[in-house]
């Protein structure tokens, strides 16, 4: 018994009644409820950790194995997909809110950045400049080309339709922002992978226009939506569609429909056609890739768009869309392009000293003569385009003007569209043996006279040895002669003589702006001046000694007629005594008769004039006037490299005589002032017609040149020796 009670762990007493009969009751885990998972894990725990009574060993049931049955899972995949979409509305609805709080600051701070809405006013129209020929005849525009305000009732209907059919279909329905719009530009855009349509409403796109950059940002897209909401609050449709269509831009410096008509089809937008119409709305996709006169194919495809577009909105009919694209409009070719622009640069230069700032529309008037700056142009372009390339000359420049200074044709360069530089106005080149005039004027006022003899012989001045062009020398020749035949040593001789100092007075006084070293050298005009200021100097040999200021502009008056200046007539100065005036005519009359310009020749007229070469060719110069007209030409290269041998005599004669031959036909006849102030020289044809054949020494041809070596040359003789030795008494 002893035994047995160790073994059992101690007595077991009997018990009686309902704790009795509940002492040997268990639950088991399947008899648990399973979603109640955490009350019965705190019993079994509970349960566990009580200790056991001694006593009460023998009623607790031996442990049994677990079961190999694994024990079911509870079902919770509805529950985590429901979390799921609860957290994924949940982040949504927040990130929304942020979203659209961030969209209302960027909206502010693009507001913020506007001038008050209230202040706002439609701006006033850039200011144009037209400038005008001595004719009227328009030849250019500066700024931006803005037409006059064009009434929506005076257009044709077509007209703003077109612009409705192929910008903004829903014009009429929306408010300034089309949100069916923009969501088909962006589906369109998706589907081509690219931006290939707008969402932009005319309305937008004119307050793009009147108040912001052409800048592609986020900030200028909502100022330009905050904008159009406001011009759709402040006016009616019809007033923004008139102010549209007044102020888009259309290319070439055009604004408004009215400057584009008249800039593309030579007319007012009033009465173009419905082709014109169309392309005129083509263009603001792109101004300045489908301007017709730039790009006529991409202009007519563009036009053909809109007449489907319109025809499509039913604004036409569709036999009127296939009319139209069957004959597709052509662009005129403006007044004034070419080389007309390096005037009108040269008068937008001057503009500020006339009048000061431009603030309206102006229109000026110049000295220009449009047919013979067509001339000029051509002039210039047909002889470099034949020769340029053998004499390795790149450039060439123009200025005609009249004796009293008026500029009636200006080439600055070949081509316009390729280089804006002025090379007749702003560039700066040695004049070289063109110079020598202002030389031998003041040889003649210290009282040398054309036929006066000086040495043509080698010279040394401390090392400096100056060769003629031929590298041949004369002996003793008349001053005429030296100066037809460009002798440098003899020119130098003579600036020497008369002194280089009073040289350089002389040439200021004639016109001579550009600073000149009064150097030995000068007499080879090794100084830089600039074309315009050269020809200027020579005008006094044409007109009988008087000093003029070249000029261009007459006159600057408003588009209503409000004048706001006008060129006043000066009273010139005598910078050369008559006598001496045609002392030098005389002298460079024989240039063109027998000198390095016997290629220049105008029937019926008497010219004078002067080449000039400068150091290793690199420019080449001519410059010849009449009673009529004062022309100087140059050729050469923007680099200063030197040509291959192009003189004076050669491509600028040709030039020269091209241009003064048309600029003379039909123009009286007239000669150069005479040394008695009487007023012209008679032409030679007009003292034949005045002697008898028998008692008129036969005419010789034109004076020989020298003959080489040592002997000196003849002076002209015959009809042109007679005519000399009756006006100066002789020759000394």
């Amino acid at each position: 018994m002893a035994r047995g009670r160790k073994q059992g762990g101690g007595r077991k007493e009997p018990r009686f009644g309902l704790a009795a009969a509940m002492a040997d009751l268990r639950l088991d885990p399947k008899d648990r409820i399973p979603s109640d998972d955490t009350p019965k894990k705190s019993v079994a725990k509970t349960a566990k950790k009580r200790p056991v009574e001694p006593d009460d060993e023998d009623d607790v049931p031996a442990r049994e194995p677990k079961a190999s049955t694994p024990k079911p899972k509870p079902r919770r995949g509805k529950s985590r997909w429901g979390m799921s979409i609860g957290r994924m509305f949940y982040w949504a609805l927040v990130c929304g809110l942020w979203g659209v709080i961030a969209l209302v600051g960027v909206v502010i701070w693009a507001g913020a950045h506007l001038p008050p809405i209230q202040s706002l006013e439609i701006p006033k129209r850039p200011p144009t400049i037209e400038i005008v020929g001595y004719d009227g005849t328009m030849l250019a525009q500066r700024g931006e080309m803005a037409g006059a305000n064009v009434a929506l009732k005076d257009l044709p209907p077509y007209l703003p339709k077109a612009f409705i059919a192929i910008e903004d279909r829903r014009f009429y329905q929306h408010f300034g922002i089309d949100p069916i719009g923009i969501a088909r530009a962006v589906v369109a855009n998706i589907l081509h992978r690219g931006v290939s349509q707008g969402g932009s409403t005319l309305t937008q796109q004119l307050a793009k226009n009147l108040f912001l950059t052409q800048e592609r940002t986020l900030a200028r897209k909502l100022q330009e939506a905050e904008l159009a909401l406001w011009l759709e609050r402040k006016y009616s449709k019809r007033e923004i569609l008139e102010l549209y269509l007044n102020r888009v831009y259309f290319g070439s410096g055009a604004y408004g429909v009215e400057a584009a008509a008249q800039r593309y089809f030579g007319k007012s937008a009033r009465q173009v056609t419905i082709g014109e119409a169309a392309m005129l709305a083509g263009l603001v996709k792109s101004p300045s890739r489908l301007a017709p006169n730039r790009n006529p194919e991409g202009a007519a495809k563009r036009a053909q768009t809109v007449l489907a577009a319109m025809a499509e909105a039913k604004f036409i009919t569709e036999a009127q869309a296939q009319a139209q694209i069957a004959h597709p409009s052509v662009a005129v070719k403006p007044a004034g392009a070419g080389t007309i622009n390096y005037v009108a640069d040269w008068i937008g230069e001057v503009l500020d000293d006339l009048v000061g700032q431009v603030e309206e529309s102006i229109v000026v008037e110049t000295t220009i003569d449009p047919k013979l700056q067509s001339v000029a142009e051509a002039a210039i372009i047909d002889e470099l385009a034949a020769k340029s390339v053998k004499f390795n000359v790149s450039q060439g420049a123009l200025v005609a003007m009249t004796p009293d200074g008026a500029v009636r044709a200006m080439v600055g360069g070949r081509n316009y569209a390729d280089n804006q530089f002025n090379r007749a106005v702003t560039a700066k080149r040695q004049p070289g043996s063109a110079f020598k005039p202002f030389v031998y004027l003041t040889a003649i006022e210290q009282g040398l006279t054309p036929d006066t003899v000086r040495q043509d012989a080698p010279l040394d001045l401390k090392g400096w040895r100056p060769e003629n062009y031929t590298r041949e020398y004369f002996g003793p020749v008349t001053l005429t002669q030296a100066l037809a035949m460009s002798l440098n040593t003899v020119a130098v001789r003579v600036g020497l003589e008369v002194g280089p100092k009073n040289v350089v007075r002389t040439a200021h006084r004639l016109g001579i702006a550009s600073k000149l070293d009064p150097n030995p050298s000068i007499a080879l005009g090794t100084s830089e001046v600039s074309m315009i200021e050269l020809v200027g100097a020579y005008a006094p040999f044409s007109n009988g000694g008087l000093t003029v200021s070249p000029h261009v502009v007459t006159r600057i008056r408003t588009l209503d007629g409000k004048l706001l200046y006008m060129r006043q007539t000066e009273q010139p100065a005598q910078v050369i005594e008559p006598r001496n005036a045609a002392m030098m005519n005389q002298m460079m009359q024989e240039t063109l008769i027998s000198g390095t310009a016997k290629k220049a020749e105008i029937p019926g007229w008497i010219a004078a004039g002067k080449t000039g070469t400068s150091q290793d060719f690199r420019d080449a110069w001519f410059i010849g006037y009449t009673a009529h007209l004062v022309t100087g030409v140059w050729l050469g290269n923007d680099d200063n490299s030197p040509t291959k041998k192009a003189t004076g005599g050669g491509l600028p004669v040709e030039v020269w005589t091209r241009f003064m031959r048309s600029a003379h036909q039909g123009v009286p006849v007239a000669a150069l002032p005479n040394a008695q102030g009487s007023g012209l020289v008679p032409t030679l044809a007009q003292i034949a017609s005045q002697i008898t054949a028998p008692s008129a020494p036969a005419p010789s041809a034109r004076s020989a040149p020298p003959s080489r070596g040592n002997a000196r040359p003849e002076a002209a003789a015959g009809l042109d020796g007679w005519l000399v030795d009756r006006l100066f008494g002789g020759r000394r």
